[in-house]
């Protein structure tokens, strides 16, 4: 297994996940490890390795992702009253692969690290 858990796992379907929002190019999902009570993780179904390095992937990826980003979010805050986007880069990036966090509510358990 390489450190991509979202080609490894989510997208390849050897972990399965609950959809949350779907397109050609772009899949949002119930975090498999939640830390919040509404954690929703949004990935490109291609590889891209982060926020500042698209790769091969080029901008229209990352516009395809923030379109989906931007739905699920408003989907959140108009359920939950509000809620976070965020994204981690170097050390910070568990997983190489691009992706961003849509959350609301307190943390169900203590952040590590």
């Amino acid at each position: 297994m390489t450190d991509d858990f979202y080609c490894d796992e989510a997208l390849s379907g050897r972990t399965p996940v609950r959809v949350v929002a779907e397109t050609d190019e772009v899949l949002a999902f119930h975090h498999t490890r939640p830390y919040w009570p509404v954690h929703i993780v949004v990935v490109p179904k291609r590889h891209v390795p982060s926020l500042v390095d698209l790769g091969d992937a080029g901008e229209p990826v990352l516009h395809a992702v923030l379109a989906v980003v931007r739905q699920v979010a408003a989907d959140v805050s108009r359920e939950h009253g509000a809620c976070r986007v965020l994204t981690n880069l170097g050390r910070y990036q568990d997983s190489r692969h691009l992706h961003f966090h849509v959350n609301s509510g307190e943390a169900l358990r203590p952040q590590t690290g």
